[in-house]
Parts: C-alpha cells; sequence; structure tokens
C-alpha cells in the first residue's frame, strides 16, 4: 500500500507593516510652530510704529482724573495707548503748543551746527495719591526755608531766594496772582536754569518745567500752562 503523505498548507506570512517615525515629528513640529507664532502675537509691541491713521489725541486716565494727550506729544512709547496710567510725559513747542516733529539725527561732525533750541515746555501728569499738594506745599513748607532779608519785584513777578544749606538751596520761588503763576527756578550757573510749576487737576498732579530766561514773559507762559490743561481737558473729539 502506497503510503500517501499530506503537507497541510502553510499560512503565508508578510512582512510586518513598519509605522513611520516622520508622522510623530511633523505633528509635534507643527503644534510647536503654531505656539510660537500665538506667542509671538501676543507679545509684539503694537506701540512700536505709529499708523498714519492714530488718533490725534488719548483718552487717558490718571489717577481716576480723564486727560485727552496729543498723542504725537507723548515722549515715552511705553505710555502712548489708551487707558489708566500712573503718569504720562509729555512735550511740547512754546509758543505754538503743538506737537514737536522727530529731531533728525544728528553726527558728531554736525553736533555742533544742530545744538537744539529749548523752545519746548515738558509736562508730566502723575497720580498724586493724596500727597501735599502744591498749593499747601507753597503756604505751608517754602514759606520756612524762604530768605527773608532778599527778595525783588520785576515787571509784576516777586522773585524771593530761598536760603543757603536748606532743601531748596540755590533756587527761588516765583510766583504773581494776575495772570496767577508759582514756581520753583533754579538759579543759572553752568547750565541755564530751570523752572518748575505744579497744578492739581482732581486726582492728579500736573508739573510744567521750562527755561528760567522765559520768566521775561512771565505773563505768556502762565496762560500757556493754563492752555494746555484746558486742551487736554476738553471732552474727545
Amino acid at each position: 500500500m502506497a503510503l500517501s503523505s499530506s503537507n497541510p498548507s502553510r499560512p503565508v506570512s508578510t512582512p510586518p507593516v513598519r509605522r513611520s517615525h516622520a508622522v510623530p515629528f511633523l505633528v509635534m513640529g507643527a503644534i510647536g510652530a503654531c505656539a510660537i507664532a500665538a506667542v509671538a502675537y501676543l507679545l509684539w509691541p503694537t506701540w512700536a510704529v505709529e499708523k498714519a491713521g492714530d488718533p490725534d489725541r488719548l483718552p487717558i486716565s490718571i489717577g481716576n482724573t480723564l486727560f485727552n494727550v496729543p498723542t504725537k506729544a507723548i515722549r515715552v512709547k511705553l505710555q502712548k495707548r489708551t487707558g489708566p496710567q500712573e503718569r504720562v510725559d509729555l512735550s511740547l513747542i512754546y509758543p505754538s503748543l503743538e506737537a514737536p516733529e522727530a529731531r533728525r539725527p544728528v553726527s558728531a561732525e554736525t553736533v555742533e551746527e544742530n545744538l537744539p533750541e529749548i523752545d519746548r515746555i515738558f509736562v508730566s501728569i502723575a497720580a498724586h495719591h493724596d500727597a501735599l499738594s502744591p498749593d499747601e506745599r507753597t503756604r505751608t513748607i517754602y514759606p520756612r526755608y524762604l530768605d527773608p532779608a532778599a527778595g525783588s519785584l520785576q515787571d509784576g513777578l516777586s522773585i524771593r531766594p530761598f536760603r543757603e544749606n536748606t532743601p531748596y538751596a540755590n533756587e527761588d520761588l516765583v510766583y504773581a496772582s494776575s495772570p496767577q503763576i508759582i514756581a520753583r527756578c533754579t538759579r543759572d550757573a553752568k547750565t541755564p536754569g530751570m523752572c518748575l510749576s505744579e497744578r492739581r487737576i482732581e486726582g492728579a498732579d500736573i508739573t510744567f518745567r521750562f527755561p528760567r530766561d522765559w520768566l521775561s514773559k512771565w505773563r505768556d507762559v502762565a496762560g500757556a500752562m493754563d492752555q494746555i490743561i484746558a486742551r487736554m481737558r476738553r471732552p474727545h473729539g
């Protein structure tokens, strides 16, 4: 009898499918790129470039007091935004009281030919947080340090020097009532003297700084400070 051997057919084995390792890296790279783009968008300094369509004035609240500030007069880029702020610093051309144009770059060869003329009033607006007001300081603090034996009157403006060895040494107190002006002015020495005049408007103190030699036209300067405040307190638009 012939023996018959049966060879059962074996299943044909297929090679295992190899998964590509590139897919997870591509997915991770896409997620990382999206995250970087989102962070860059949120942190991008939108104040860096002033657009042509920016408003002439910005409504800014300082010490819960609203001021409509000329945009181009703001000296610090970080302050060029609307909403509540602790302080804003401005500069305005005198006597036009317009915002100054950007200065052209000055090289070492042309610096002497482009020495800037002091033609600006510098203005700082800051929340006072219930500190002593400028009027109270004039009534109660300054008289303690004035020289009682010295003083002069020039064109209706009283000038009283502070005593030496006091916190206000080398300064004079200048004041008049019509129009009203009160300022502390450093005396001319190695550098031209400067004057500082303060006003309180509700929750904010406004500080004006201008050259001492402008005291020769002090009535015009007093009127300019009043006009600056009136413009910033005017309703927007």
